[in-house]
């Protein structure tokens, strides 16, 4: 059976779209009183963990918002989780991993899992999905880039600016590339998975990516992502998102990803000067500007899609959106895209 709405794939494969898709980063979460009502009732794993309510949390923005593609319920520190650390998610202060890595010998408590084993229910929830959804919309599986998730990993705790896990790598960088290739290896094998369950096309998202030089960022970032995308771009499109490493744009489409994402920091017309023409690009809502009044938010997104262009486009925010944005807001944001066509 054929999705009945492709516009993301297609504008992923660079084909010129009658309008331009739209979905948004964090869009099955927070700011959905649905999603409170679960929340209240189970703790985060188990509504990862739990097929079906990774099921019904996936869909409900399809529902209610209107988007164009849904995005597995999941967490990018289920990685982390099975190689072999402690991961606990404390609602409202953020992931806590009590025993980070800082030594060689720390190093010996992660290996690279069997995938089938330890992020079964990962798959199992996709299978799930994909039948609910009916092909309605595309599902977007996702993990965290290599980077990303050391930062986790070495620090124990989310950071601005993550020095401690800079510092891993910068004074043992033999002990850190060895640990970035075991997440990239296991990365590979996880999306794969995601891939062979029914995802349709992934997204990669490298969080922490512009806290590196650019030097930095294709040394420790950069050379694993690549590995992955190479991985994967022949079965699905392939998305980038690092956030705020705009100055490697180029490097990122030479991986041969579909799709870049951008943040509202870097302007669309020098993201498509940096990226070049053969990429989409996908972004660059401030999630900020959601909380403005509708008429506001109208106007700009209609200014925002007049700066991308006319070139392949995903409608996103530039980051997830925020817990307090109300409904009508994140509709009239979806909304708006849908009705826009270019004068």
């Amino acid at each position: 059976m054929a999705l009945k709405n492709d516009l993301l794939l297609r504008t992923l494969r660079g084909e010129q779209m009658e309008r331009t898709p739209v979905w948004m980063m964090r869009q099955a979460g927070r700011y959905l009183p649905e999603y409170m009502v679960l929340r209240e009732k189970y703790g985060f794993f188990e509504r990862c963990q739990t097929p079906e309510l990774a099921c019904e949390i996936t869909i409900q923005p399809v529902d209610i918002v209107g988007v164009d593609a849904a995005i597995l319920f999941s967490d990018i520190l289920v990685v982390p989780q099975a190689m072999g650390l402690e991961v606990q998610l404390i609602e409202s202060k953020g992931p806590v991993l009590p025993d980070p890595i800082k030594t060689a010998k720390d190093l010996q408590r992660v290996r690279v899992p069997d995938v089938n084993e330890t992020l079964s229910y990962v798959f199992d929830a996709i299978k799930l999905i994909k039948q609910e959804l009916n092909e309605r919309v595309p599902l977007i599986g996702f993990a965290g880039a290599p980077w990303t998730l050391l930062c986790y990993m070495v620090q124990g705790k989310g950071s601005k600016t993550f020095d401690e896990a800079k510092a891993f790598c910068y004074t043992q960088p033999e002990l850190a590339h060895q640990l970035l290739q075991m997440i990239t290896d296991t990365t590979i094998a996880y999306l794969k998975g995601q891939v062979a369950a029914g995802a349709d096309t992934i997204q990669i998202f490298d969080s922490w990516g512009g806290l590196l030089s650019p030097g930095d960022f294709e040394n420790i970032s950069l050379q694993y992502i690549r590995q992955i995308v190479a991985a994967l771009k022949d079965e699905v499109p392939v998305i980038i998102f690092a956030k705020g490493a705009w100055h490697s744009l180029d490097a990122m489409a030479a991986t041969g990803a579909h799709g870049l994402g951008i943040d509202w920091c870097i302007q669309p017309q020098l993201a498509r000067q940096f990226a070049g023409n053969a990429v989409t690009l996908q972004g660059n809502f401030d999630p900020a500007k959601l909380l403005s009044p509708i008429p506001v938010i109208e106007k700009e997104v209609k200014e925002m899609l007049a700066a991308f262009g006319p070139g392949n486009h995903i409608a996103n925010l530039g980051h997830g959106i925020l817990p307090n944005v109300p409904v009508d807001h994140a509709r009239a944001f979806v909304d708006t895209v849908k009705n826009y066509r270019r004068q």
